[in-house]
């Protein structure tokens, strides 16, 4: 791989440090952690940067840890990371289902899931399950903390609601009470390197206060805001599942491209949503199909 671009690299030891170096570049400044999508974006030219801030060197960033009724995920922790820890296993099997579809082994073992969510590209497969689960995106900046509901962080296709100057430091996921189960269903052409045809995420708390969200088939990762209120604190049965279906054409806004067709990515969205609940209820009451089965 070729990069024909000229640009100055800087590896700080501390955020702080990190922080001053995006402060003070006047320029078109990249964080840099796994660098899977940026890495090709500067092989294709897409991106142009003056400077790349390299946090590998910070110490906190790579730690998954249990805050009692939450999960954090440090922004330097890799999908390979995630897929290898019992404590998001148990918690949040979700997370871990999702990120053994990503991409091939090696880049599970570069990319991380803060920068997934940080390229936020459409089809981008940490975001439905960070969706559902109302996950919260911890930056910091000159201006110190803050914590940005994952709600208002997808702003568009590459575009989010991080400031200049800013780093993210950690996802924190909260664990629904008494009880869930979930699924993720993510349609692809073929196994290894593809970007997502179509995925959802669904949550169904013990409460049926169901959760559903859709990547890959609108400018951004989406909720399924009028599908969480159909199912609401209902029990599934074929009808109810019929009408859920009857929505996914209002919910998602899904285009062709080389990977799929509208139609397609439609059509499918609904067989995905129809499997992904099943699951995902069958899972709730202690049977089903086990986490990171193929849905598909």
């Amino acid at each position: 791989m070729t990069i024909a671009q000229v640009f100055d690299y800087q590896r700080p030891e501390s955020l702080e440090q990190a922080v001053q170096m995006l402060a003070e570049h006047g320029g078109d400044v990249r964080v840099l952690a796994g660098g899977t999508d940026l890495v090709a974006w500067l092989r294709d030219e897409a991106v142009a940067p003056d400077l790349l801030v390299d946090i590998k060197q910070i110490e906190g960033l790579g730690e998954i840890s249990d805050e009692g009724d939450a999960v954090s995920i440090g922004s330097l922790v890799t999908f390979t990371d995630v897929i290898n820890s019992g404590l998001v296993a148990a918690r949040l099997p979700l997370v871990s289902e999702m990120s053994a579809t990503v991409a091939s082994v090696g880049i599970r073992n570069r990319a991380t899931l803060v920068g997934n969510i940080c390229s936020a590209v459409p089809s981008c497969d940490a975001g439905p399950p960070l969706l559902v689960h109302g996950a919260i995106v911890h930056t910091f900046g000159r201006a110190g903390a803050r914590q940005i509901p994952i709600d208002d962080w997808f702003l568009g296709p590459r575009e989010t609601a991080l400031a200049p100057g800013e780093i993210v430091t950690k996802v924190v996921i909260p664990v629904p009470p008494g009880g869930h189960g979930a699924a993720f269903v993510r349609l692809s052409r073929y196994e290894g390197e593809d970007l997502a045809q179509a995925s959802v995420a669904i949550v169904a708390p013990a409460d049926h206060r169901f959760r559903v969200a859709f990547g890959a088939v609108a400018a951004t990762p989406m909720r399924a805001r009028r599908i969480e209120s159909l199912l609401e604190g209902k029990a599934l049965d074929p009808t109810l599942v019929a009408e859920a279906i009857a929505l996914v054409s209002e919910e998602i806004s899904p285009i062709s491209d080389i990977r799929a067709s509208k139609e397609f990515r439609l059509r499918m969205s609904e067989v995905m949503l129809q499997r992904g609940l099943k699951a995902a209820v069958e899972r709730l009451e202690g049977n089903g199909p086990s986490y990171g089965t193929n849905l598909m």
